[in-house]
């Protein structure tokens, strides 16, 4: 399959297939022209990468499964993943509640409603959290 048609099946950008080939997630085979080719089962392959990109593993997380040049997907890197799925349920969950009660709250302001008071504060907990996990800290 030359890259055209694997963006095509894959629903994925040429550019995207290219920068994936370069961490090393997928690899041509050869090219035709100068477009590269690329073998049946790197959709598989892509499906996988699509799989654990959604459940929030990193690219380098999804490099490090196909070092050895087939997938081997470490299984206590996977219960640990399920966990911060589990946790991120939780915390999703809160804040849809939370929305639901701002949104049919008789509170004459959502300043003035405990709940929404409090949804500010998970949302500015959170947002402390993710400047610290960018920082390394």
């Amino acid at each position: 399959m030359d890259i055209a048609e694997v963006a095509k099946a894959s629903g994925l950008p040429a550019s995207t297939l290219r920068f994936y080939e370069e961490k090393g997630l997928i690899q041509s085979i050869g090219r035709s022209g100068l477009r590269r080719l690329f073998s049946a089962n790197v959709l598989e392959r892509l499906a996988l990468i699509s799989l654990a990109r959604n459940a929030g593993f990193s690219l380098d997380e999804i490099a490090d499964m196909f070092a050895t040049g087939k997938p081997e997907i470490n299984r206590t890197l996977l219960l640990a993943k399920a966990d911060e799925l589990d946790s991120k349920i939780k915390e999703l969950t809160a804040m849809r509640d939370g929305l639901r009660h701002a949104a049919v709250c008789k509170a004459t302001s959502h300043f003035e409603c405990p709940k929404f008071l409090r949804l500010l504060r998970i949302a500015g907990k959170n947002r402390f959290r993710q400047v610290h996990k960018l920082q390394g800290k």
